[in-house]
This record gives structure tokens, C-alpha cells and sequence, in this order.
């Protein structure tokens, strides 16, 4: 019988102390995936442990390159792929595995990318990095589930995204760098993990210009030549911690971190009724137990992310009146709407809109992670609701937050980890 990791809770603990926020899981995957770019030694600091982290380690280790991760410090010995192939048993866990589309393309010539997995939720296609391979020059086609993609050297264009889509910015960028002549991308994401990505580029010796906004430039190069650099702050931790703090009545600091990238999410909290002081790369947040109904409506950066929809949700579950949650990124992304129910929330939901009537109490009850930010939702809950909660399935949890139970305890709450059989 298979056996996994659940988290255990019992709320009604005031979350007080220092917290330090981990490397961003959304930033370190595509830089991991552009050391396939240059042969030699690459050094990644401020990386965090985490399993979408090691899938992709596994991922490129299959292709015959070496990787170490030692604490938080990751190290990529590069060379040519043995094999320019991403295989389903991998790529079938995480959806950033696609990231090694343009890397390889755009270096070797040729890549077999399974279509890609990960969280249980939603159409995500993957139209966008097609559509942009295709622009550059690389002819693809599909096989048994798989993308095989090839091209001699691929050729600068200009490749303009319907939607800012973060993944198909981060490819086509791989893939363009060491192409022939000046690629535009317009309606670029602006994310801060595709900045990130492409200052780490240009450290290579990639030519791109435009860095923070929707048109990016490409200038393309004959080589590049390995770097290092430090993983930036994860911005969705951060924001679930202050979003924990609030909830429970909290006086938290948060370390390690950088305010500018969370400013949509600190606005929210201060109309929300949290008192937020910051410095450069540290974030204290007060509170008292009340908390004031907020509407948001997520959108791109710098918008209010989508991957803080969930947590917000959790957070006007107890607010003291009622909210409007809208996603316009995800229209179908509110799997945790019936869980939030089961501990007692008041959650109304038609098609992308959520209507959260706050209630005075959360009731302990045992609930089932559906994806990664939907746990994060199902641990706040519980850290405010009445008695225990048992939050099954918890591996989402483990793809995008390290340790989050120990972080949790170290703040005062009561969070455990146990096994439990999985009835099939």
C-alpha cells in the first residue's frame, strides 16, 4: 500500500519571530536549464531544496551533465548532451521541465521534450513555445507525446506572445540567444524571475536589451561562456508568510527577501488592516486579529500573481465581512474551493470569480491538497482553525516550499509531519 506524507495542524497559535524565505523555485529551474547553453562550470547560490529542484537536476543529469547540490548551493558541470531528450517519466512530475526545449534547440540542433505534467489543474498548453520555436526557424512536430524539434541554427524573428506567458518568454529567450541575427519578443513577460533569467544570460555573453519590460531585443551570439549567480528571493513564499501572519494576528520579520517584488501583495496587506514596514531585503508585518475584506483580481506582473489566489483566499475566509476573488489568469484554478468549505469557509464560486463571505471561525477537518499553491491555502486554514487539520497529499507542498512545516514551527505554530497509507 503506498505511503505518503501528510501535515498535521492545530490552530489558534499567534505566528511570532524570523523566518528567512528561500531561492525561488521559479527563477532557479530555467537558469538551471540555460547552463545546457555553455560548456563548463556553472556556481548557483541561494538555491532552494525542494523536489521541482531535484527533478530538474535528474532531468539534466540524464542528459550525461553533472550536478551537485550541496546545501544551498548548486554546481552544473556542462558539456555536449549525450542525449538531447527530456523522457515522460520526468518531465510527467513537472511542468518546467520544458524549460530544456530552447536551451537544446538552440545549442544542439535537436530535442525530444515529452509534453509536459505537474499540478492537477487546468490547461496550460504549450501552443506558445511552439508557436515561437517555429518563428526562429525550428521545424517540430509531435511524436507518442513528445516534441521533436530540430533545426541547423535558428534564425532571429520577431515572435509576439497573445498572452505575456512566462515559460514561452523564458524558452524562446534560451533558444534565441545563440540564434542568427536580432530576435523581438513582444509582449514579453516581466516577471522577475524571466529579469532574472535574462541578466543571467547577458553575464554568458548573450546580447539582450529591453530587460524589465514587454520588448525584449536579441542580438544573437556565436558562443556563450558559463557563469554564476545567486537565485533571487521567492516572491510566493514570501507573500504566503505574510499572508500567515496576518491571519493568525501575527508579528513576523521576514529576511532574505526583497519588498520591491511582492509590492502588489503589501498593498493588499495594509488595506487589509496589516501594519508593514520593510527595509531592502527585510519585511516585518504586525497585526492584530482583525482583518479587513479585500478584492483582487490577479493579473500579470506587476499584478496582484496568481499563485497568491489560493492564500488569499484563506486569508478572507475569517476577514470581517465579505471579498471578491477573480482570476483572470486561470479561469478553472479554484480546486481548493471545496476544500476551504470542508474547514467551514463561506465560498461562493462561479466559473472565475470567488465570493468569500468571512466567517468568525475554521473548523479542523481533514482536507486534501490538490496542487501546490491549493496546499498553501489548506496549511493557512488550518493554522486558525478550531482543533486539528490534516492536510493529505502534502508532496504539491514539497515541490514549492522547503521545509515549510519546520519554518512554521519555528514561528510558534503546531505543524507536524506523519506518514499515512494511501488507500487505493
Amino acid at each position: 500500500m503506498p505511503v505518503l506524507d501528510k501535515l498535521i495542524l492545530v490552530g489558534g497559535k499567534r505566528l511570532e519571530g524570523t523566518v528567512q524565505i528561500s531561492g525561488s523555485k521559479n527563477a532557479v529551474l530555467p537558469i538551471m536549464a540555460a547552463s545546457l547553453l555553455a560548456d563548463g562550470t556553472y556556481t548557483f547560490g541561494n538555491v532552494p531544496r525542494l523536489r521541482d529542484v531535484r527533478t530538474m537536476q535528474k532531468l539534466i543529469e540524464n542528459m550525461g551533465i553533472s550536478v551537485t547540490l550541496d546545501g544551498h548551493t548548486l554546481r552544473i558541470y556542462s558539456q555536449p548532451c549525450e542525449h538531447c531528450e527530456a523522457p515522460y517519466d520526468q518531465v510527467k512530475t513537472m511542468r518546467a521541465s520544458i524549460y530544456v526545449l530552447g536551451p537544446l534547440v538552440g545549442r544542439f540542433g535537436r530535442a525530444r521534450v515529452s509534453l509536459p505534467g505537474g499540478c492537477a489543474w487546468g490547461p496550460r498548453p504549450v501552443n506558445l513555445h511552439i508557436d515561437g520555436l517555429t518563428r526562429l526557424g525550428a521545424k517540430i512536430h509531435f511524436e507518442k507525446g513528445y516534441i521533436v524539434a530540430s533545426a541547423r541554427r535558428l534564425k532571429g524573428a520577431r515572435v509576439s506572445f497573445d498572452i505575456p506567458s512566462v515559460g514561452a518568454t523564458g524558452n524562446i529567450l534560451m533558444a534565441c540567444v545563440l540564434a542568427r541575427g536580432t530576435t523581438v519578443i513582444e509582449n514579453a513577460a516581466r516577471e522577475p524571475e524571466i529579469t532574472a533569467l535574462a541578466g543571467f544570460l547577458n553575464r554568458m555573453g548573450a546580447r539582450i536589451e529591453g530587460i524589465g519590460t514587454s520588448r525584449l531585443e536579441i542580438e544573437g551570439v556565436d558562443e556563450l561562456h558559463p557563469a554564476d549567480t545567486d537565485v533571487i528571493p521567492d516572491r510566493i513564499e514570501t507573500g504566503t508568510f505574510l499572508a500567515a501572519s496576518h491571519l493568525t494576528g501575527g508579528d513576523v520579520t521576514l529576511e532574505k527577501t526583497s519588498p520591491a517584488l511582492v509590492n502588489s501583495i503589501l498593498d493588499k496587506l495594509r488595506i487589509a488592516g496589516a501594519e508593514i514596514t520593510e527595509t531592502d531585503e527585510q519585511i516585518r508585518i504586525k497585526s492584530d486579529r482583525s482583518i479587513r475584506p479585500v478584492d483582487v483580481t490577479t493579473s500579470v506582473y506587476p499584478g496582484f500573481p496568481t499563485d497568491m489566489q489560493a492564500q488569499w483566499m484563506a486569508l478572507m475566509s475569517i476577514a470581517d465581512g465579505s471579498s471578491v476573488i477573480t482570476d483572470t489568469i486561470y479561469s478553472d484554478r479554484f480546486t481548493h474551493v471545496a476544500e476551504l468549505r470542508r474547514l467551514g469557509a463561506n465560498i461562493t464560486l462561479d466559473h472565475n470569480v470567488a465570493v468569500v463571505k468571512g466567517v468568525r471561525t475554521l473548523s479542523g477537518a481533514p482536507v486534501m491538497s490538490t496542487d501546490l499553491r491549493a496546499s498553501a491555502s489548506l496549511i493557512l486554514a488550518g493554522l486558525v482553525a478550531k482543533g486539528r487539520t490534516d492536510v493529505s497529499r502534502v508532496y504539491h507542498i514539497d515541490r514549492g516550499y522547503e521545509t515549510i512545516e519546520k519554518k512554521l514551527q519555528m514561528l510558534g505554530a503546531e505543524i507536524w509531519r506523519e506518514q499515512e497509507k494511501l488507500v487505493v
